[in-house]
């Protein structure tokens, strides 16, 4: 079993920055991690996803050039470093792990969640 743990949300105004972290615990873990976010009355999507060694990265087209997903494998850590944030990035953010090593990008793929971080962008 592995237990993710997300930090860094809060509220922030447009233009400004945020770094969302997420620590995995647990058995040893070997997956592709992701970043997902949902807002208000819409379907989860993938924000950033990473695979297991860190070369395949991909970026959801709104945020490519904002934000920038990165992994630490001796640490268990992922990170979404996001920038210029808008409002319509306002959502609860959740961290995810895969049992897969290769790039994954639907919720699908992926076994284990966090409990969510509450990001707000001001308008």
């Amino acid at each position: 079993q592995v237990q993710l743990v997300e930090s860094g949300g809060g509220l922030v105004q447009a233009g400004g920055s945020l770094r969302l972290s997420c620590a995995a615990s647990g058995r040893t873990f070997t997956g592709a991690m992701g970043w997902f976010r949902q807002a208000p009355g819409k379907e989860r999507e993938v924000v950033a996803a990473i695979s297991w060694i860190g070369g395949n990265i991909y970026y959801t087209d709104s945020v490519k050039g904002r934000f920038t997903i990165s992994r630490d494998n001796a640490k268990s850590t992922v990170d979404l470093q996001m920038n210029s944030l808008k409002p319509e990035d306002t959502a609860v953010y959740y961290c995810a792990a895969a049992r897969i090593a290769n790039l994954a990008t639907s919720p699908d793929r992926y076994t284990y969640w966090g409990q969510g971080t509450q990001v707000t962008v001001s308008s």
